[in-house]
Order: structure tokens, then C-alpha cells, then sequence
């Protein structure tokens, strides 16, 4: 019987090394001799992503509930993939703002979310700072203030994000395997928003 791959998600409020730290752990796990694949969302290839990326880019307005949509569209539009990938065996590793903030019945319930947590001075000196919509620091701090009430969850592993590269890395990539280890023999669980919505719990429906 083949072991299903993992659904890690890497979250933290911008410029936390996210994307740096997915990449690093992608690498490390296909070292390991791991199937991996590194999934980024919004996905902007495609059209539903693009419109999105435009949108984060500041080069198109938006209404607040349009975007919502069109975000939410544009992770139903892999739930096929990412459901045959983990069958298969493929780790997946996404990195997604609001993969746990504003979640959709349906969608893949990730096996473990690793938070950076990160000071606002330290994320605010790091490269393109304020490039996109909402990197900003008024918007970071209420970023930071949703992702608090999340701390107290079983499957929420914060990561010290002030610290080097390497050394995030290392506390990531040991984290990891033992969440591979562990959900290799279990169902895939999807997210089920009903009263608990509100209060940023798992449900497995």
C-alpha cells in the first residue's frame, strides 16, 4: 500500500522567508529521497491567477468580496491535482496567506501549518518590502493579530523567524519529516467551515 504524501503549509505575516524556506525544505526533502512538490498560491499562471496577481500587483482594483472569490477560486482550481498528488505519495508544500484564515468546505485540511514568526522591524528591513497590496505595517500587525488566535491549535508549530536562514531551516526540515512520518497511514482530511469557522478550527469532514 503506498503512503500519502503530507500537506504542509507555511504561514507567517510577509517577508518571514516563507517562499526561501519552502524552496530549502523542497530541496531537502528530495534529498532525503522524498517526493515533493512546492505549490504557491495565488497560482499565477493560470487566468483566475493572473487577475490576482494583477490585483496584489496594484495594477487593478478590485472589490474586497470579488477578490475573496477569485482567491478561493484559485485554489479549487488544483484541489484535483493536489488530492492525486498526495495519493500518490507527493508531499506537498504550500505557502498561502489565507490557506488558513478563510477556509473553503472541501479543500485539502493541511496535515501541519508551520508559522514564522517574525518582529515587524525585523520583516520591514528585508528586500521589496512593500512591493504588493497589504505589505504594509499597519495591515502586517493586523496579519499578526489574526494568526495569534491560531497559536493554541494542535496542528499550529510556530518557527522563530528572527533567527538566520540556516538555522530556521534545520528546526523546519526536522519538523517536517516526522509530520511525513505521522500522516503517511491516515485518510486525507478536508476543511469544513461551519460554526468553528469563525474560530480557525480543523474540522475533518
Amino acid at each position: 500500500m503506498i503512503r500519502r504524501g503530507a500537506l504542509i503549509v507555511l504561514e507567517g505575516c510577509d517577508k518571514c522567508g516563507k517562499t526561501t524556506q519552502a524552496k530549502l525544505l523542497e530541496e531537502s526533502l528530495i534529498k532525503h529521497g522524498l517526493s515533493v512538490q512546492f505549490l504557491r498560491f495565488p497560482d499565477r499562471q493560470t487566468i483566475i491567477g493572473k487577475m490576482c496577481n494583477d490585483y496584489l500587483r496594484m495594477t487593478t482594483e478590485l472589490e474586497d468580496h470579488a477578490i475573496h472569490l477569485l482567491f478561493t477560486a484559485n485554489r479549487w482550481e488544483l484541489v484535483p491535482k493536489m488530492i492525486k498528488l498526495l495519493e500518490s505519495g507527493t508531499n506537498l508544500i504550500n505557502v498561502d496567506l489565507s490557506w488558513c484564515k478563510q477556509m473553503e468546505s472541501g479543500l485539502p485540511k493541511p496535515d501541519a501549518v508551520f508559522y514564522l514568526d517574525i518582529n515587524d522591524e525585523e520583516a520591514s528591513k528585508r528586500g521589496d518590502y512593500g512591493r504588493e497590496r497589504y505589505e504594509n505595517r499597519n495591515n502586517q500587525i493586523r496579519v499578526a493579530e489574526i494568526y495569534e488566535t491560531f497559536k493554541k491549535e494542535k496542528y499550529w508549530n510556530i518557527i522563530n523567524a528572527n533567527r538566520s536562514v540556516e538555522d530556521i531551516h534545520t528546526d523546519l526540515f526536522r519538523s517536517a519529516l516526522k509530520v511525513i512520518t505521522d500522516s503517511g497511514d491516515k485518510i486525507i482530511s478536508k476543511l469544513w467551515d461551519q460554526e468553528q469557522h469563525d474560530q480557525g478550527d480543523f474540522i475533518e469532514k
